[in-house]
């Protein structure tokens, strides 16, 4: 490996600039940003199929370039990754492969063909995951004893019961509660046997039953699936009142987070069992929540060329708390427009209703942040100590009238604190792992536990308000972190792939907090990190990480991975070393004419090996954010935070911190 020469002060210079400008053209006037965020073809796939369940009329040119959308992201193969570069997804190609055939896609058609080979070759449409087969079962391709029991009348279970809607992450529920209607009501989409699928089964899908299967050695699951087979049995003889009574609780449940415009939780997903939970409740198509949560599923559309992206979320509060600390990294003063207008639109998103999260956090006051434009029952952690940071970057404390919002948004993140010391992103003590062995849960994401990523943003913030060791929620997030660590010296990334994030993530908050950088266990994580640099000089880390921790750090380098390495390594003061001069060489020789970095490798994570997201804007912060640290350190060996650092805790009431 050979040793790189220092950046040369006017090429990092120049990057900066370049960076920085088109970083700033592209903010929007009322002072936010936010990029494309884009998944699997899932969500269009679902988009397409919702539109045929509920008989709602589609534009021609909209579903031709939805599809059109569907056809690009096929494999060679004939099937669809979860990700770009990664294998077919049974799941993913079966819906595919639905929904253009829906769009009149001829089956004869080569695409077609091959999609159904690739399905067939990975045993068939019966091996998909349940909330395909409830997709199947919605449109009578399979019979409805092949999804798992899953009654309304879970709503009626009170909260110290074995299963609870409130030990569930707030994904889970939003998604499940308005298909605890679905799936008791059991609709069925009636289709001409030739729109079908049936071409897609290795087996007569009528003949279908048990597709869940007891397991060697799965005692707790084993008895789960025994459960479920039970509940199916006894679903004839449930009480009709009982029956009643849950489903107007889960209708009742779901329009009230109907009412914003952001949709329901804010994601696809929800949104479009919402909607279909309203059709098949019998409401017409005028009704209010039915109208508005069309609408909020039409906002996620996104018109790029020829095609139309399915989003399935929007970004704009992560997006922009994000490019603000790039920007400010990147020498931008503060007293500039832009940082200005970022501040005011963030403030006036700030969340001061109580959402779901209270039922766990019984008296603690909102005033958090959620992670799209409105979804305001669900803020979480990481958004709102990510905008706290950004404000603190951008000085808001010198402004007396917004101590208070921001006192009152730390105070509600301390007390979000989790008992292992640790932080989930949306509620507290959402680690019921149990309830992953639910044959529902084949997807185990059912659940919101302590991350080390999320952790380390928390310290980080603590640590820039002035708490140190000594403060009781810092010092138990440090054991937490300590003891979460991986054997070969890395952090876990919950919400980016994977360990590169989780270890910067782990590392700036530990530089902020002050602690000894040449211990043993934050060496180890520097050698890890050098460790996975690629020949080229760039890190990358692919989403297959989650299914085999001994591929760690490993994957074709990215730019927003590099930059995560790199800002990693210089929080532990590698900045004059041999890894971070080839990072940032990396950076600079791949920064294109518009000031910004290509990549379309997905470096997000929605959840583990289920679900991953490409951040459209990563690649164009982060490694702006990397530049501008290095620049400052080189020339002043202080990063912006070092500056804002309070050496002292800073006087903000925090009636939360114990």
């Amino acid at each position: 490996m050979t040793s790189a020469s220092p950046p040369a002060a006017e090429l990092l210079d120049e990057a900066i600039a370049k960076g920085l400008t088109r970083v700033l053209s592209i903010q929007h006037a009322e002072g936010y940003w936010v990029f494309p965020l884009e998944a699997d073809a899932t969500i269009p796939s679902e988009y397409l199929l919702l539109h045929r369940f509920l008989e709602r009329p589609i534009d021609p040119g909209r579903r031709d370039r939805i599809a059109r959308c569907l056809r690009r992201s096929q494999l060679p193969d004939g099937g669809w990754p979860l990700y770009e570069g990664g294998a077919a997804d049974i799941s993913a190609s079966v819906k595919a492969y639905f929904a253009l055939k829906l769009s009149g896609d001829p089956p004869g058609a080569p695409h077609m063909v091959k999609a159904r080979q690739r399905v067939l070759a990975l045993g068939g449409a019966a091996k998909s995951n349940v909330f395909t087969r409830i997709t199947l079962a919605l449109f009578g391709q399979i019979p409805w004893r092949t999804v798992p029991a899953i009654p309304v009348e879970i709503m009626l279970l009170p909260r110290w019961f074995y299963f609870h809607m409130d030990k569930v992450s707030y994904w889970s529920r939003t998604v499940m509660v308005p298909l605890l209607i679905l799936c008791t009501k059991r609709p069925v989409c009636r289709l001409d046997p030739a729109a079908g699928v049936r071409e897609l089964f290795a087996e007569p899908p009528e003949t279908l039953r048990h597709i869940d299967r007891f397991v060697p050695a799965g005692v707790r699951k084993n008895a789960l699936i025994l459960l479920d087979r039970l509940l199916k049995r006894a679903d004839a003889f449930m009480p009709r009142t009982s029956r009643d009574r849950a489903i107007r609780l889960a209708e009742r449940w779901t329009r009230e987070r109907m009412k914003g415009e952001g949709g329901i939780g804010g994601i696809f997903p929800a949104m479009a069992n919402a909607v279909m939970a309203l059709k098949i409740l019998g409401y017409p198509s005028d009704d209010p929540d039915f109208t508005r949560g069309l609408q909020a599923l039409d906002a996620l559309l996104l018109a790029r060329g020829d095609e139309i992206l399915c989003q399935p979320c929007h970004s704009p509060v992560w997006d922009t708390c994000l490019a603000l600390c790039a920007v400010l990294e990147a020498g931008l003063p503060r007293d500039h427009a832009a940082v200005s207008t970022a501040v005011d639109w963030l403030f006036e998103k700030q969340v001061f209703v109580p959402g779901d999260w209270a039922n766990r956090a019984v008296g603690l006051a909102p005033g958090a942040w959620a992670f799209q434009f409105e979804n305001a029952r669900y803020p979480d952690v990481d958004d709102t100590a990510k905008v706290l940071i950004a404000l603190l970057r951008a000085g808001v404390l010198n402004d007396g009238g917004r101590r208070d919002r921001v006192a009152a948004a730390v105070n509600w993140v301390v007390g979000m604190q989790s008992a292992d010391g640790g932080w989930g992103a949306f509620d507290i003590d959402n680690n019921s792992l149990y309830l992953n062995d639910i044959p529902f849960a084949d997807h185990g994401a059912l659940l919101d536990p302590s991350t080390p990523d999320l952790t380390g943003r928390c310290v980080e913030l603590l640590s820039l308000l002035g708490y140190r060791h000594g403060c009781p929620p810092v010092a138990r997030a440090l054991r937490f972190l300590r003891k979460d660590q991986d054997p070969c010296g890395a952090w876990f990334g919950r919400w980016g792939v994977n360990y590169i994030y989780g270890t910067w993530s782990v590392l700036i908050a530990l530089r902020q907090l002050g602690e000894d950088m040449s211990q043993p266990y934050v060496r180890k994580a520097v050698a890890w990190l050098m460790s996975r640099q690629n020949p080229d000089g760039g890190w990358g880390e692919s989403c297959q990480t989650y299914e085999g921790p001994a591929l760690a750090g490993r994957g074709a380098s990215t730019a927003s991975q590099t930059s995560w390495a790199l800002l990693g390594l210089m929080a532990a003061g590698e900045e004059q070393g041999d890894a971070v001069r080839r990072g940032i060489r990396y950076l600079l020789d791949r920064q294109n004419d518009r000031g910004e970095w290509d990549e379309t490798l997905f470096t997000g994570t929605g959840f583990p090996r289920v679900f991953y997201l490409r951040y459209h804007g990563y690649c164009r912060y982060f490694p702006l954010w990397a530049l501008g640290v290095c620049r400052r350190l080189l020339t002043t060996g202080r990063t912006l935070e070092d500056e804002i650092r309070s050496n002292d805790p800073v006087d903000l009431p925090l009636p939360a911190m114990k």
